[in-house]
């Protein structure tokens, strides 16, 4: 009984709670309830309307277009753009994570269902899958299974347009019924082999976090040693923030090569990939050392609570996660903005959107550098102190 009453065990157990509640919202708190909303697809109209027999109307393309804009339960907010090429810069630069393209003859199409030789439209479904596999997954299922739904609906009315004129249905007839249009689905921006499915960006994100965190606190103790052995300290953190950005770019070279080498993880450039690995770990490199510098060992555990708060964001659309998330987290972590750049270098051939991914993380390395380089005068002071102190 008397082990039952000893103070380390309750502290203990207490603790494991703690650590257990701290990693459980960083790894399932910030994603829990996770759902698609509202995400940004490109729907393009060009169905020209044909005419009946009797000389009414048949739009199909404005019919589909309203069946699409008023179905609440998908959870895609259509942008309506004019034509394809429209659709396909939008992809490029990362608006949509899909598109879907009516075209001229669907109307025409549909009418040539009654007649001997059926010819049936193409509809294009673009699927943006570089941008987000998570969400470009979902579109393309929800877009497959409206297509369904609207060809099912389309199917019915021609069937009974074609059943007030005759009884009997020719074999292709009914074979062209089943199938009102065919469905071309298309990927853009296709991740490459070994890709993890398109997680690589976020992967190699993580990986090089770890190993800066790593080179940081190896470089932070040697300048705590150089400075104790008499050392300037403002040479000293100088030197620092050179071997770190230096070996920030040779880990980021090996990182590839590694990738490449061991997984046969294949990139389109692999000397661009390198270089914004390194202006990533750079970043990394000098808002860790800056944090050590300030506030010392206690900041690993700082550092180490954000890499698994941002872990589960990395390779997620932000329209998948709770608005709090977005807001306190995902809009300002630099994990994800490296993951983005990351990922327009590898799939978008370097093309980011209006806010660049790239020059956030050119403005972190810029701001914690002129911090770090801060560090030498609050210490310097101290020092002074001391041996005035010392002195006196």
């Amino acid at each position: 009984m008397g082990f039952l009453r000893q103070n380390m065990l309750w502290i203990g157990a207490l603790v494991v709670i703690l650590v257990l509640s701290v990693f459980g919202v960083a790894m399932m708190g910030s994603i829990a309830g996770a759902k698609p909303k509202s995400l940004p697809v490109a729907l393009v109209v060009l169905d020209q309307p044909a005419e009946f027999p009797n000389g009414q109307p048949l739009a199909v393309g404005d019919m589909m277009k309203g069946m699409l804009q008023g179905n609440s339960q998908l959870p895609i907010h259509w942008e309506i753009v004019k034509s394809e090429a429209e659709a396909r810069e939008g992809l490029d630069s990362q608006k949509y994570y899909g598109a879907l393209v009516l075209p001229e003859d669907l109307s025409a199409g549909i009418l040539s269902l009654q007649s001997p030789a059926p010819k049936p439209a193409v509809v294009q479904v673009l699927v943006n899958e570089g941008m987000s596999t998570q969400a470009s997954t979902a579109v393309k299922q929800m877009l497959g299974q409206a297509m369904k739904m609207a060809g099912a609906q389309l199917s019915k009315q021609a069937l009974t347009m074609i059943s007030a004129q005759t009884d009997m249905l020719p074999v292709t007839t009914a074979q062209a019924l089943l199938t009102p249009f065919e469905v071309h689905e298309e990927i853009v921006h296709p991740f490459g082999v070994n890709h993890a499915s398109g997680n690589a960006p976020g992967m190699l994100v993580q990986i090089l976090w770890i190993g800066c965190l790593i080179i940081s606190m190896f470089l932070f103790q040697t300048l705590q040693k150089a400075v104790a052995d008499g050392s300037n300290r403002g040479t000293s953190i100088v030197l620092q923030g050179a071997a770190g950005l230096l070996l920030a770019g040779l880990a980021s070279g090996f990182l590839v090569w590694m990738a490449s080498s061991w997984y046969g993880m294949e990139f389109a450039n692999g000397g661009r990939v390198w270089l914004m690995l390194w202006l990533a770990g750079s970043a990394f490199f000098l808002l860790q050392s800056t944090l050590l510098n300030w506030m010392g060992i206690p900041a690993i555990g700082l550092l180490v609570l954000l890499m698994f708060f941002s872990m589960p964001l990395l390779n997620m659309a932000p329209e998948f996660l709770p608005q709090a998330t977005q807001d306190w987290l995902y809009s300002w972590t630099p994990l994800r903005f490296a993951a983005s750049a990351l990922r327009d270098v590898m799939y978008f051939d370097g093309y980011a959107p209006s806010s660049s991914h790239s020059a956030v993380l050119w403005s972190i390395a810029g701001g914690f550098l002129i911090l770090l380089l801060a560090s030498m005068l609050k210490r310097g002071s101290l020092s002074d102190k001391r041996k005035s102190m010392t002195a006196s």
